[in-house]
């Protein structure tokens, strides 16, 4: 009779141990991706599409700041390290070459880079 008990406290203990790593298990599973924040990407494509083609490109070797800031995600801190690295190193070379910036990152440099030349 003894055995009985320890039968059933061992099936006991296995299901806990099973319904625990099934637990992490689903925790530590992947979450796919949001498709709001896909939507709102495709909305933002779309718009600066838009402008670009309403407005002409703004150069950014010669653009003022109001015109800097007129960029999507450029405000006039951004605006003004822009200036100020054109003045210290120069006219850019290449658009791409905006990232050297403080402040500029590569997402926000795919936002504008429809709206900018160098030339």
């Amino acid at each position: 009779m003894l055995t009985l008990p320890f039968r059933k406290t061992r099936v006991i203990s296995l299901m806990g141990l099973l319904v625990i790593t099934l637990c992490l298990l689903f925790a530590c599973a992947k979450r796919g991706h949001d498709p709001h924040a896909m939507i709102l990407r495709q909305v933002n494509d779309q718009q600066s599409a838009k402008i670009q083609s309403s407005n002409s490109q703004i150069n950014i070797n010669i653009a003022s700041a109001k015109e800097l800031e007129t960029l999507p995600g450029i405000g006039k801190g951004l605006a003004e390290r822009i200036i100020e690295h054109r003045e210290k190193y120069g006219p850019f070379r290449r658009s791409e070459h905006l990232i050297l910036v403080r402040g500029i990152s590569d997402r926000r440099y795919r936002a504008i880079r429809n709206l900018i030349s160098v030339e």
